[in-house]
């Protein structure tokens, strides 16, 4: 078994390698390392809108498990089911190519300790242990099962972390300060916890989405006061949001009725919602403002934002031969005009890149801005 799953870690790092997600030879070690099939003994595959439990259980299924865990493929490893009686996946074991950019941009050093928010399955845990040794490490999640499971699985393979069953945005206290900080869930806003629980000149690396589910990884660097500021990346990265900590829980929203409100046109295509400018959108929306996509035999076609105050609209996806959109809409705010709004500021902006937006973070107070912290172009995020 050994020679069959070192064989296929070394292949998956030589693919990270060509690939140009991997470059450092102590991740490459970590990666060839550290048998991630140990931590990922199962996984769900999703079957339409419900998952599947997916065991190996003969020789041949045992092929294609092994093969999938040495692949550059994210695992649905936990699902539960909701107030609504649906499955919803609350863990998975991350994309490796994912994993190892993120790990090479924290930019760790020997005799750095890093906080993990989002243990999961603990293969992160275990790269990071390999890295720096397992007295370095520290991870937390919010599931108690899965923080016991990901224990014993990491301690079969020889590493020990400290791992606890805590609420992510709290931290770690006890062990702080961390050089670093690397979460694999977003948040709506950067906790002031984990600023405050970072070294100066230490870095935070997470996924910032706001309301909209809108965002990207961002790399904030710390100063000798609780102030954290940095790029968001260049490149893309997402994760599942940080449990109990969604902007929108507790909300209620109003049912789109078509055949109420008022009707007008819009020049804005509503799929340009699903790309670059909703992250922008998001912060021009009033709180509480859910985006949902309307399918019929399979095809979206209309775009439809509703929020807790009793407004909604809903966009046909297809332009009338005018080029314009059909739209209607009713409550007390008008929420298309303001995604009308943020249009057009984001095109005056010349349809920014990810690595032109930056965020400054304290305890209290969190910032979006295009350029530079100065920008005249800067939103604040809800903290």
């Amino acid at each position: 078994m050994t020679d069959e799953w070192q064989a296929r870690a070394e292949a998956l790092a030589d693919k990270l390698t060509a690939d140009g997600d991997l470059h450092a030879a102590q991740w490459r070690a970590a990666v060839c390392g550290v048998p991630r099939h140990e931590l990922v003994p199962s996984y769900y595959e999703q079957e339409g809108t419900s998952y599947r439990l997916v065991t190996p259980d003969d020789d041949a299924s045992r092929e294609a498990w092994l093969d999938l865990v040495y692949s550059d493929t994210t695992l649905i490893t936990a699902v539960v089911v909701d107030s609504s009686g649906r499955q919803v996946p609350v863990s998975s074991s991350t994309k490796p190519d994912l994993m190892v950019r993120m790990l090479e941009a924290l930019d760790v050093h020997d005799g750095h300790t890093v906080l993990e928010v989002g243990t999961g399955t603990g293969y992160n845990a275990a790269l990071l242990s390999h890295r720096l040794g397992e007295d370095r490490v520290f991870s937390i999640d919010l599931r108690p099962e899965l923080v016991n499971t990901a224990r014993d699985r990491l301690a079969a393979i020889g590493y020990r972390p400290v791992l606890r069953a805590v609420d992510g945005s709290d931290g770690l206290p006890e062990h702080a300060p961390y050089d670093r900080i690397i979460a694999t869930c977003s948040v709506a806003a950067v906790p002031g916890e984990w600023i405050e629980q970072t070294a100066p000149d230490g870095l935070i690396l997470v996924d910032v989405e706001g309301q909209l589910s809108a965002g990207n990884l961002v790399l904030l660097r710390r100063g000798d006061e609780p102030v954290a500021e940095g790029k968001f990346l260049d490149w893309y990265g997402r994760f599942m949001a940080l449990r109990h900590d969604a902007a929108n829980v507790g909300h209620s929203w109003p049912t789109v009725d078509r055949s109420q409100g008022e009707e007008r046109t819009t020049a804005v295509d509503p799929v340009k919602l699903d790309g670059g400018f909703r992250f922008l959108a998001q912060f021009r929306l009033p709180p509480g403002t859910l985006h949902t996509v309307t399918v019929d035999d399979g095809t979206p076609t209309a775009t439809c934002l509703t929020n807790c105050d009793g407004s909604w609209c809903s966009v046909d996806r297809t332009a009338e031969e005018s080029g314009q959109y059909r739209l209607r809409h009713t409550g007390p705010r008008d929420l298309w005009a303001a995604v009308e709004h943020a249009h057009d500021e984001w095109v005056t902006m010349g349809a920014p890149a990810w690595h032109r937006f930056g965020l400054t973070a304290t305890p209290t107070t969190q910032r979006v801005w295009l350029d530079s912290p100065d920008s005249e172009h800067a939103w604040n995020l809800t903290t």
